[in-house]
């Protein structure tokens, strides 16, 4: 993925994501410098031309419905309930590449998936593939859906996309930044990939890392940006004082006011790849490749650390009694009180990289790089578990009538209830 932090020794992987710095996973399954000359990942590939959008159209956007995280806090709360006995397949849809970001479903039930196959799909709740938009490279980050139906969407070809949820035309593209690599390896050639988010405000504006934070007015205009000296790879939080939070590539965590001028930064020890999460009353949950949780008041100090035994890339859940679940690299769900004090622990056999989902009825649904998404009780007991083919990194989308959509490196969404 887009790491720019510093270098370390050879590791094994099974995907880029899993190495740290500007490295790529090879073919030995080793963590590696990518290969001379390799500017461009896909070399056919080219980024898109700009389209100027109407400038006639009104700031004020349509209000957010759907997106990473499940609201602009990013508390993983979900739809619906999950089942509570293990849940039976009713539909499967294949793709060409492995799904990073997690499924979306927009107001009419629509479901929308981004993939590496670098396109945005959209499938009905039978299962039906409606339409597929194609971008000029791979998709990471999680669709966020207006109340309209409008679709945002980033890329690594380093654009913006807004994308109509009924027909898949396309409304508008925003450049991010001016990199002169927008497909290549390493730092410079990552530095603009929009592949963290994008979240959407209450006004309509769509905020997105890059090489920044950008704000980007509903009709595809640039309201603002804020530099960072390193990537922006996870999707912003923002409070309900407006206040936007993101992690960097830095170390840093920043809070930024809405004209985006800087609030405050907080220095972790490595780089931030874990989007934030906001408490109700404004505590900034986020994880560091420094192997810690951070509880963060709202003026930037910290409340407390938790240590885990690797590196925290997963983003934090809040439960309706203000527990907080996080994964860990070292294959370990934690669920910390307020006071960050830990509660319990739930072992997997491999790491945690995305976000606890948590359903109405309380259940904890969370994927790991052993193939399985694990249905806990909010005590930790394990409830079932669903075994893949691959790597379930997502956090699972679950409808208001309680179907369970699942994603991940096997190419595959499919339904359960």
């Amino acid at each position: 993925m887009s790491c720019s932090g510093s270098q370390r020794g050879a590791q094994s992987c099974q995907k880029d994501t899993d190495c740290l710095g500007g490295r790529i996973c090879n073919e030995h399954s080793r963590c590696s410098e990518p290969p001379p000359g390799s500017a461009a990942y896909w070399s056919d590939a080219a980024p898109a031309p700009l389209v100027e959008p109407d400038a006639s159209v009104a700031l004020i956007g349509s209000p957010p419905f759907a997106m990473f995280g499940g609201n602009a806090q990013h508390t993983s709360i979900l739809a619906g309930a999950a089942p509570m006995d293990k849940p039976t397949q009713k539909w499967q849809a294949d793709f060409g590449d492995a799904i990073v970001g997690s499924p979306s479903v927009g107001p009419d039930g629509t479901i929308y998936v981004s993939s590496h196959d670098h396109k945005l799909h959209a499938v009905s709740p039978q299962g039906q593939l409606l339409w597929s938009f194609e971008t000029a490279d791979r998709i990471w980050s999680t669709p966020a859906v207006a109340v309209d139906g409008t679709v945002y969407t980033g890329s690594d070809d380093d654009h913006l996309y807004a994308i109509d949820g009924k027909t898949g035309a396309e409304k508008w593209r925003f450049r991010v930044g001016s990199c002169s690599e927008p497909l290549g390896f390493g730092p410079e050639g990552t530095r603009c990939d929009v592949d963290g988010g994008p979240t959407i405000g209450s006004d309509g504006t769509i905020y997105v890392g890059g090489d920044g934070l950008y704000a980007v007015w509903p009709n595809g205009r640039l309201r603002w940006k804020f530099a960072t000296s390193e990537h922006v790879s996870t999707a912003p939080a923002i409070g309900e004082d407006g206040m936007i939070y993101i992690g960097c590539l830095d170390d840093a965590v920043y809070a930024v006011r809405s004209d985006g001028t800087k609030e405050w930064e907080f220095r972790t020890g490595s780089d931030v790849e874990s989007a934030p999460t906001l408490g109700a009353d404004g505590t900034v949950y986020v994880g560091s490749d420094d192997r810690a949780i951070y509880a963060l008041a709202s003026d930037g100090s910290q409340k407390w650390k938790v240590l885990t035994g690797a590196q925290v890339r997963a983003s934090a859940a809040i439960g309706p009694d203000g527990t907080i679940y996080i994964g860990s690299y070292d294959k370990k769900l934690y669920a910390i009180s307020p006071d960050g004090v830990v509660k319990w622990r739930f072992a997997a056999a491999d790491k945690i990289h995305g976000a606890v989902g948590i359903a109405q009825n309380g259940v904890l649904l969370v994927g790991a790089q052993d193939d399985n998404l694990y249905a806990l009780a909010s005590d930790g007991r394990l409830l079932w578990y669903l075994p893949f083919d691959a790597d379930v990194d997502p956090t699972p989308a679950l409808s208001q009538d309680g179907t369970l959509y699942i994603v991940g490196d096997d190419h595959s969404l499919r339904a359960f209830q």
